[in-house]
């Protein structure tokens, strides 16, 4: 219950902080050029908190944390007195109204790097990019990738940490089908690779399908299959397993450390196997009827029990920390902001053009759980996930969908072109057809969440 609040508190914090600064983008914009504001609101709905402040504007806090609203005097919704007529927001010149639209996505892109450009000051803490298991007859096995491989650049970008491959494979994917890397081996000597998977670069841009699909992971370190706890009543307890056995073999295929036992017995959900194992110095043979276990990923099997993990920080020669000095950061930051936002708009159009599965659209279940999962690493994790974040809700409010602020956009263009506001009629089809998008693609999303969820 208590992780359920958490993650909770931890979306609509993260909803809360990106809706306010894309409606003060819009809200500044406006007050600048001279737009009368009436609302400020954080969320829809029911009024929680209200605060009435000069030019009698209301800043208030709404019941449902999804959204929010900046509203501004106009004519087409009710009478304007005279004197008040030049700050109607109908009335502002073509483009005044255009900035106070772009705003909005504007202050969640600035956002996005000044976030980044304050993990760079203070440190983003990540994993090398090192090379764990590489599967057999795989794209990686075939290019010469070995475990151990530290990757140094993909294609043209340099690579500094594990958090930087998924997002530059993905991107050198939608250009081509061969992917060059370059990497130092474990011997310490530097080679280049080039891993060929061409006809299926759309299948592989799907980021769940990315590592599985070229055959090789991230470093882990090898723990040895050593028992620690035991579940009550699970598979490995009806087997007769005791903590401090060491698993050795499963009919006959050698264990060597925990995460090929994990796979192994993953893999075999309700098969009965047989186990070599070693306690106090003698081996013993035992069956086992591995337990079914539905998941968000499927069934698999699972034996209920845990790895006894050696003291000490296994990852202690792994870690390392991307810092750079206070004006340096700040470029950085402009780069992660812009090759974020263009890999995620080529995303984007794969995805509207059905070359790219739709399963990858994710809605606020989701939201909730990378929130939830984020806040619990810490502020660093948060503020990255609030900038990917705040940069998604940029682009997806430039899109020229009638209600968001692309839409709105393109009626004011339409309008500069004419000379003349687009009719009343043209204006809410427009709106309707807003709104079934927008019902769609938020019902796909949903869809999407509860699949997860429930497989």
């Amino acid at each position: 219950m208590t992780q359920f609040v958490f993650t909770i508190a931890s979306f609509v914090v993260a909803i809360s902080v990106l809706v306010a600064v894309h409606e003060f983008g819009h809200f500044w914009v406006a007050r600048k050029l001279g737009f009368k504001v009436l609302k400020f609101s954080i969320g829809f709905g029911r009024p929680l908190w209200v605060y009435k402040g000069r030019d009698d504007m209301e800043f208030m806090i709404s019941i449902i944390p999804l959204g929010g609203y900046v509203k501004m005097l106009d004519e087409r919704e009710g009478p304007v007195a005279p004197e008040e007529l030049h700050r109607a927001y109908n009335r502002k010149p073509v483009a005044s109204r255009l900035a106070v639209l772009s705003a909005g996505p504007a202050f969640n892109f600035l956002f996005a790097v000044v976030a980044y450009w304050l993990l760079f000051v203070i440190g983003i803490d990540g994993l090398k990019p090192v090379i764990g298991d590489v599967a057999a007859d795989s794209p990686a096995a075939a290019a010469g990738m070995e475990r151990g491989d530290l990757i140094t650049a993909i294609g043209d970008q340099q690579i500094k940490s594990w958090g930087q491959v998924p997002l530059s494979l993905i991107e050198v994917l939608l250009d081509s089908g061969d992917i060059a890397m370059s990497v130092i081996g474990a011997d310490g000597y530097p080679r280049s690779l080039s891993i060929d998977v061409r006809g299926r670069e759309n299948e592989l841009s799907d980021p769940a399908l990315l590592f599985s699909g070229l055959g090789f992971n991230r470093w882990f370190p090898l723990i040895a299959p050593l028992l620690d706890e035991i579940t009550p009543g699970g598979a490995a307890e009806q087997a007769g397993l005791k903590p401090g056995d060491l698993v050795v073999s499963a009919d006959d295929v050698p264990v060597d450390d925990w995460r090929s036992w994990v796979e192994f017995v993953r893999a075999r959900p309700g098969e009965e196997i047989s186990m070599q194992i070693e306690r106090d110095g003698q081996r013993l043979a035992l069956p086992m009827t591995i337990a079914r276990v539905e998941t968000e990923d499927g069934v698999i099997g699972r034996i209920g029990a845990s790895v006894r993990v050696p003291p000490g920080d296994l990852y202690a020669d792994m870690r390392m920390v991307e810092r750079y000095p206070f004006f340096s950061a700040l470029g950085h930051g402009l780069a992660r902001t812009w090759d974020t936002s263009v890999l995620t708009i080529r995303l984007l159009g794969r995805m509207i053009s059905g070359q790219i599965s739709a399963k990858n659209i994710s809605g606020p279940i989701s939201i909730a759980a990378y929130a939830g999962a984020a806040a619990s690493l810490g502020l660093e994790e948060f503020l990255g996930l609030l900038a990917i974040l705040s940069i998604s809700l940029g682009i997806v409010n430039l899109l020229p969908i009638p209600l968001l602020d692309g839409g709105q956009m393109v009626y004011v263009v339409a309008e500069g072109i004419r000379g003349r506001p687009l009719s009343e009629k043209v204006q809410l089809l427009g709106q309707q057809l807003g709104i079934a998008m927008l019902i769609m693609i938020m019902g796909l999303a949903f869809y999407n969440d509860f699949n997860r969820l429930f497989g």
